[in-house]
């Protein structure tokens, strides 16, 4: 489950995670988008839970030093230890170049080196190395983690997933189908394997949005809202023309590159919403989510979206789901 649970503040969530771990639910994940960032609620949640794995997707490498990611990541790992897993990621433009005036270049190369530098940091040793513009002489972390956190690589096409799989211990993607997951696992795993690891052991996470109605309409018109914008972003859009929805999404992106935001909005085929997002009944919502693991994703992060717009409406909604999810 993605936590802060929309609508319920982070200091009520002490509560709601201990009641997971009654429910079943194994992980507890955080995201970092215009809302909370990616590690102070895992701190709370360290603090709030005795079992349940701990992990963020994702934190930008490009938003934050690598000294300061290194040493953020061990302190989680020291108050949770085995339990945290880094998710780390290039993020997209936006957040990373219109909102934090940070150049995204050489997405591949700064993913590469951020690895190794955490790697080597968490060590203990010294660390002389170049990462992006940061060129780190002398670095050592001063508590070292007894294990160093797993880290976990955001990848959507082909070159990062196979980053992921040979050198990370997981891989995080979203905004996909089950019949998207067999393509996506099956790069990832066979790139690990190649890296010496076992293939069945390598961890592939999905964030999972369900949209928390059983009215189809209602449904679709907060799809349709998400997808053009989100998937008219660069990256986003270059993936799922990799995964062959560049024909059905095009005029959408025409639409939206014109100005025309309203209209892009009406061009999102229903097909697309259908594929990408969870929504119905709850048997219908536990079905689908389960066709993720028959397809080769072996960490499906649910995350709710409530259909309410009022703050206590959103809570009690994102409630309900949390409940009516759990693990069967």
């Amino acid at each position: 489950m993605t936590y802060p649970l929309q609508g319920v503040p982070l200091s009520e969530h002490g509560p709601i995670l201990r009641e997971a771990e009654e429910l079943g639910y194994t992980d507890a994940w955080s995201a970092e988008v215009e809302a909370n960032d990616a590690f102070t609620p895992l701190a709370a949640f360290a603090a709030w839970t005795t079992e349940t794995r701990l992990g963020c997707a994702i934190a930008s490498v490009y938003n934050r030093t690598p000294t300061l990611l290194a040493q953020t990541a061990a302190a989680i790992e020291e108050l949770a230890p085995g339990r945290f897993c880094l998710g780390i990621g290039t993020s997209s433009p936006a957040i990373v170049e219109r909102w934090n005036g940070v150049p995204l270049t050489q997405p591949m190369t700064r993913m590469r080196d951020t690895i190794a530098f955490l790697r080597e940091a968490w060590s203990g040793e010294k660390v002389v190395r170049k990462v992006g513009p940061y060129d780190v002489k002398g670095f050592r972390l001063g508590r070292a983690p007894e294990s160093p956190p797993k880290v976990f690589v955001a990848a959507l096409r082909e070159q990062m997933l196979r980053l992921a799989g040979e050198l990370g211990d997981g891989a995080i993607t979203n905004y996909i189908s089950p019949d998207d997951a067999p393509r996506i696992a099956k790069i990832a795993r066979e790139s690990a394997a190649k890296a010496g690891k076992n293939a069945e052991d390598f961890d592939v996470a999905c964030r999972i949005f369900v949209i928390w109605t059983e009215d189809r309409q209602q449904a679709q018109m907060l799809g349709r809202f998400m997808v053009s914008g989100y998937l008219t972003t660069p990256y986003y859009y270059a993936f799922h023309e990799w995964l062959g929805r560049g024909e059905a999404l095009a005029p959408m992106m025409k639409a939206w590159q014109a100005g025309e935001r309203q209209e892009a909005v009406g061009l999102v085929p229903e097909k697309v919403v259908d594929d990408i997002f969870v929504f119905g009944s709850p048997d219908e919502c536990k079905d689908k989510i389960e066709a993720y693991r028959d397809n080769g994703i072996s960490t499906p992060v649910i995350n709710i979206i409530p259909t309410a717009r009022d703050r206590e409406a959103q809570a009690k909604q994102s409630l309900e789901a949390f409940r009516a999810l759990a693990p069967r």
